[in-house]
């Protein structure tokens, strides 16, 4: 046993530990996981097949989310001719620094007539082309999502948080009446909210954004924010209200019931690949990542324990009377036959997050039992392959539960009240976390918040509550309580 503890640490000190240098730590288990790697473009990453297969379980999840009511898959053009992208200034002014631009093409790379932008986003190629298929009230509403992905020109680049090109889906809807477009847009996001909390196990903060950190040409945005394991706050979703700007830019218009042209009311919102980077941020530890057991590729990995081929042939005998039940019961498994030292396959799928771990030797094939480790607790349990699949089951439940109330746990503790500027500014000099204060509205307010704390932002305004304190800056009657963190 002691040999085997000095491998796993040998191993495990290839990965920066988060709580040295929270930034490495991020980028090690990334890649040393097998999530993902920087491609040969710069800013582009490739998605391995383990993160994929993270991104995969959410993208089936939110999928049959919004086929249940009614949305429907499409799939619009990547290139975005200039003159679609001009049409709503406010909507370019926002990307423009991140627009990436096709401008020759063909074996003799001949200059476009017109360049062609690669969608940061795709409302200004949907608007042009959804207009041919609504004509009447009975057209509406037309509920659209594709699932791809887009270029941003990123100037700082992280894994899976900020890269130039990244996977996603984004939906865009077309209403003949406005309640009914911001119905849809906060229907998305309890949709959201849902994915967050009771598929990544990530609790999260919801409520509107600023109108300095609205989207680009929307009325009102709807954001996610969970709280990461080193104080900051990350965006995992949003979602937006347009009101009729874009059916303006577009004319995107319909026969209402009185026959009359009535331009539509429309949203868009999305989610993406920061998922993954989110799960990673949210659960990890100094061995790696934890991995919510409803999305994790592999919820059980199986590491057989032999010195010779008889034993070998014993345990996987063994394995093989009861793994099939595994599979029965739909609990993803895999069986480490690796030629590799069981201390090096422990801290290897610790690094990759598996929920649950079975070491299976032989005087366990003699009991007619496994040792069960739990990666969340490492507690050992001695478990009879009786009933396994059952047992299994009931634990990955159970432990789908824990990493949420451990993550509920973390948030409670990093949130804050604070009722100055000053005080505001002195709390996150030391540290991180959510802080709950009052605001008046005002821009210029807000303004001195980011520049005096040290780029804290405004994450969600509270609409429910009405705030009876004062504006956090300048003490006058608060309009809004809202919450502040820094965030990526």
């Amino acid at each position: 046993m002691k040999q085997e503890t000095e491998e796993k640490q040998d191993f495990v000190k290839e990965v920066t530990k988060m709580s040295d240098d929270f930034d490495r730590w991020y980028t090690d288990v990334v890649r040393k996981a097998e999530l993902a790697d920087w491609s040969g473009v710069r800013g582009m990453m490739v998605v391995r097949p383990y993160g994929w297969a993270m991104w995969e379980a959410i993208t089936r999840a939110f999928d049959d989310m919004i086929k249940e009511s009614g949305h429907e898959n499409w799939a619009f053009p990547l290139l975005i001719p200039r003159e679609y992208l001009m049409k709503e200034a406010e909507h370019i002014e926002g990307f423009a620094p991140e627009v990436a631009w096709v401008t020759r093409a063909g074996g003799n790379m001949e200059e476009l007539e017109e360049p062609l932008a690669v969608r940061p986003t795709s409302e200004t190629i949907i608007g042009p082309l959804i207009k041919r298929y609504i004509q009447s009230h009975r057209d509406l509403p037309k509920l659209t999502n594709q699932w791809n992905s887009v270029v941003r020109w990123e100037m700082r680049s992280r894994l899976f948080l900020r890269s130039r090109e990244f996977w996603w889906q984004e939906g865009h809807t077309f209403h003949a009446y406005a309640q009914e477009a911001m119905d849809e847009v906060a229907l998305i996001l309890g949709y959201y909210r849902a994915i967050a909390e009771d598929w990544l196990a990530i609790p999260v903060l919801t409520g509107k954004k600023s109108p300095a950190e609205t989207f680009p040409g929307a009325v009102h945005t709807l954001t996610l924010e969970g709280l990461m394991r080193d104080g900051q706050a990350l965006q995992t979703g949003t979602s937006h209200y347009f009101g009729q700007n874009f059916s303006r830019a577009y004319d995107i218009s319909f026969s209402n019931k009185d026959n009359e042209r009535e331009l539509c009311y429309s949203t868009s919102w999305g989610i993406s690949t920061r998922l993954v980077g989110a799960l990673v941020m949210a659960h990890g530890d100094d061995s790696g990542i934890i991995v919510p057991p409803k999305v994790a590729p592999i919820q059980v990995i199986v590491v057989p324990i032999f010195r010779d081929d008889e034993g070998r042939a014993k345990v996987e005998r063994f394995i093989n009377s009861w793994a099939p039940d595994l599979k029965a019961a739909g609990i993803r498994h895999r069986v480490d036959w690796r030629d590799e030292r069981p201390g090096d396959k422990y801290a290897h799928w610790e690094l990759k997050g598996v929920p649950l771990r079975l070491n299976v030797g032989g005087r366990d094939a003699d009991a007619g039992q496994v040792e069960m480790v739990d990666r969340l607790t490492r507690q050992k349990v001695s478990v009879p392959v009786s009933g396994i699949a059952a047992r299994l089951g009931d634990e990955l439940d159970g432990f789908q539960k824990k990493l949420f109330e451990r993550a509920q746990k973390f948030q409670r503790d990093n949130t804050f009240e604070l009722e100055t500027l000053e005080e505001v500014v002195a709390h996150f000099r030391e540290r991180g976390g959510f802080v709950w204060s009052h605001w008046c509205g005002e821009e210029a307010d807000e303004a001195r918040i980011k520049a005096e704390a040290g780029g804290v932002t405004i994450r969600t305004i509270e609409e429910m509550n009405k705030p009876s304190g004062k504006c956090l800056v300048c003490g006058k009657p608060a309009k809004y309580r809202v919450s502040l963190a820094k965030a990526y």
